[in-house]
């Protein structure tokens, strides 16, 4: 099925309005990615070009630079998220439950949710059989945490054209790759429907500090910015924001600070709640606004 037949187009002006609890306005997950690469393959992404160019393996630099993140930056990372107080979304690789315990063990004794990041951190067009992937993870979350995941962050927000179809057979609720909407909305399968809810290609530290080279403190300036514009649009209906970090990314020493502060800013806001996918996800199942899509019987 094309991503364009898998809902219909609903401008947000024209929706019911959504009220979240307490008349709070914007719900704000944060989501930390934990990836396992395999140094037997090219890293999936880069800090420093090959100096001979290619694509070498092993990629000692490469490699290093991400384990970083899972060896130090993580911990650094949970201090702040501890000062806070705030619910957290795990998305894990299958893979990296087991190769990190203590990230795993560290998680579950702060109820974090887990959700599905693919087994490895590896494209899901690329991945040898999709299902089994996608059950290989399953799996892992399920013996580690006693809980099969209810939620899904492709590698990459990366799909094939059957992923939602797959993922709703095998157990999973909502999924997270379709940055499209500031709304939870729902997406047709070949079965029953799955929920996205509103992740970021925005206020995510990958875009923000790889692609874009912006410095540090753009992490702030962006998460301030963008939940206070959320904020002001949701006066008659709620809205939903991510904040995605990578340890390896945003939890190095010169950058974790303005991720502090941001959360500080949004906290201080009486606009904001902050919930997991899961609790996003229950809310918007429990309104009286679902959003329509394709297939439905009232479709025009």
């Amino acid at each position: 099925m094309r991503p364009s037949e898998r809902l219909t187009y609903s401008p947000i002006s024209e929706r019911a309005p959504l009220s979240l609890p307490n008349g709070k306005k914007v719900a704000v997950w944060v989501i930390v990615n934990i990836e396992e690469w395999d140094d037997r393959e090219p890293m999936p992404r880069t800090v420093l070009t090959p100096p001979a160019g290619g694509v070498p393996t092993p990629d000692v630099p490469n490699w290093a630079w991400h384990e970083y993140g899972n060896r130090v930056g993580f911990w650094r990372l949970l201090q702040v998220l501890d000062k806070h107080g705030i619910p957290v979304v795990l998305a894990v690789n299958g893979s990296a439950v087991e190769t990190y315990p203590a990230i795993t063990t560290a998680a579950k004794e702060r109820n974090w949710e887990f959700i599905g990041h693919g087994y490895g951190q590896k494209n899901m067009q690329k991945v040898p059989d999709e299902r089994e992937d996608i059950r290989r993870t399953t799996e892992a979350i399920r013996a580690a945490t006693g809980t099969a995941p209810r939620g899904w962050l492709g590698p990459g927000l990366t799909e094939t054209w059957e992923t939602p179809d797959i993922l709703v057979e095998e157990g999973y609720e909502y999924v997270c790759d379709w940055v499209l909407d500031d709304q939870p909305v729902q997406l047709q399968t070949r079965t029953s429907p799955i929920t996205n809810i509103p992740y970021t290609q925005e206020c995510n530290d990958v875009a923000m500090m790889l692609i874009q080279h912006h410095p540090a403190r753009e992490y702030l300036q962006r998460a301030t910015d963008q939940f206070n514009q959320l904020a002001d649009d949701a006066h008659d209906s709620a809205r939903v924001m991510a904040l995605v970090v990578h340890p390896y990314i945003m939890a190095v020493p010169h950058r974790l600070t303005y991720l502090d502060q941001a959360l500080a800013h949004i906290r201080a806001d009486d606009r904001s709640v902050f919930m997991t996918g899961e609790e996003i996800l229950d809310w918007h199942r429990s309104s009286n606004a679902p959003t329509k899509v394709k297939g439905d019987q009232n479709d025009e």
